[in-house]
């Protein structure tokens, strides 16, 4: 296992996956670092986890979270290629920056380190995500220890380079999607009559309870939705309003978007 855990960035997907960290790290320290040092000392109270500067997870950490913008990225760690390079010891990082793949990272912290390029959605904070992962110059062992420290995450899946960017497009973004289609099947409970925290709650529930079918059936979405359409009855109605609407055209396209966004990036 890694003797010591980082994190340069503790926004959003950095805190997240921090909190699944923690539970894996097995009592190994966790070093919290942020631009705004305030947002680390909030996640820092609420995981036991303790509060550094980036020049401190750099030094000492045997694994780096790389948590901060695709954009900010190579500024960022121009600044740690001195530290890096004094150290003697093995050291693996690991970037959650979109687009920005391993030989990038390497090239950017200013020498060939192993790398891991993850791509953790936001739900991996309530051990419900999806993480993707591959590794460059890393060991087997160093991957099966990585794979094990976020067990707690959610779904933790190896897949090949070509495929991460793919991958961020339908779980890394798609939390934003899922919550636009259960904020307006809630718009429309309300519409209906329904008091907004239980339009909100239902349609939550709905959606998690869908998913977790698909999960543990196998059952093809089509077949599950064909098993709530009675004929001439309500749900056909409502499946026909969405497909007036263009409701998986325009999924398809939001995914096709993130893709095309993502390989910008790394261009970039």
């Amino acid at each position: 296992m890694f003797s010591s855990i980082g994190f340069i960035g503790t926004g959003t997907m950095g805190a997240a996956v921090a909190r699944a960290a923690v539970k894996g790290a097995q009592g190994a320290p966790v070093l919290l670092a942020n631009r705004t040092r305030s947002k680390a000392e909030a996640v820092a109270r609420e995981l036991g986890a303790q509060t550094a500067d980036n020049e401190t997870v750099a030094r000492e950490c045997s694994l780096i979270f790389l948590g901060v913008k695709p954009q900010m990225m190579e500024q960022m760690l121009s600044g740690l290629v001195p530290i890096l390079k004094a150290r003697k010891d093995r050291f693996v990082l690991a970037s959650m920056a979109a687009g920005l793949d391993a030989r990038r990272i390497q090239e950017m912290a200013g020498g060939a380190y192993p790398v891991i390029c993850l791509m953790p959605n936001t739900p991996v904070a309530v051990g419900a995500g999806v993480v993707q992962y591959y590794g460059v110059d890393a060991t087997e062992e160093e991957l099966s220890d990585f794979q094990n420290l976020l067990s707690a995450a959610g779904m933790i899946d190896r897949v090949g380079p070509e495929r991460l960017n793919a991958a961020s497009a339908v779980s890394g973004c798609g939390p934003a999607f899922c919550a636009m289609f259960i904020e307006a099947l809630a718009d429309g409970g309300v519409a209906c009559g329904l008091p907004r925290d239980k339009a909100l709650a239902y349609a939550a529930q709905m959606l998690a309870g869908s998913a977790r079918m698909v999960l543990e059936t196998g059952a093809h979405p089509g077949a599950l939705k064909d098993a709530v359409c009675s004929p001439g009855g309500s749900t056909i109605q409502g499946v026909r309003a969405l497909e007036k609407g263009g409701l998986r055209a325009a999924a398809m396209d939001a995914v096709l978007a993130a893709y095309e966004k993502t390989q910008e990036l790394g261009k970039k």
